[in-house]
């Protein structure tokens, strides 16, 4: 029995560092109830904020959806294949030419147990100097064609 406990002792610190060390790159800006569940915790709409890892200054808000209940409770809910995203500038933008790519995966969210993921996709539109958000849902066999889009022009005008 005092073996167990410095073993649960390092998994709780473990635990906290990793989700201090996730919340550095995500925000939880909030949620809402959609549905009330008696059992497991309530269906929500989830708002989180992500900074851009490659461009400085910009920020994108993604809202999705979140099922509750007992399957939503331990993983097992294949989540919705609807999002939105919002980037905007939040800061100086500032950015290394080589480093960001045409397109490039910015955001990538587990959906479902095994084979379903929310992504967010940069885009890069040099000639008008702006950067294109686009999120989407993808699955093993068949992605959805619901998507959302946002554009952040940087530069003069």
């Amino acid at each position: 029995m005092r073996f167990l406990k410095p073993v649960v002792m390092t998994s709780l610190v473990l635990s906290s560092l990793l989700s201090t060390s996730l919340v550095a790159q995500d925000a939880h800006i909030g949620s809402v109830r959609t549905e009330f569940k008696l059992l497991g915790p309530n269906s929500t709409i989830e708002v989180e904020r992500f900074d851009d890892p490659e461009v400085q200054g910009i920020s994108c808000y993604l809202s999705y959806s979140q099922v509750g209940g007992i399957s939503g409770a331990v993983g097992l809910a294949e989540e919705a294949s609807e999002a939105s995203v919002a980037c905007r500038q939040t800061g100086e933008i500032a950015f290394d030419p080589d480093d960001v790519e045409e397109q490039e995966v910015v955001f990538n969210q587990r959906r479902s147990a095994l084979f379903k993921n929310m992504r967010v996709v940069r885009m890069h539109d040099a000639e008008t100097h702006t950067f294109v958000y686009l999120t989407y849902s993808t699955k093993l066999v068949d992605g959805s064609p619901k998507n959302a889009i946002s554009a952040v022009h940087y530069g003069e005008f």
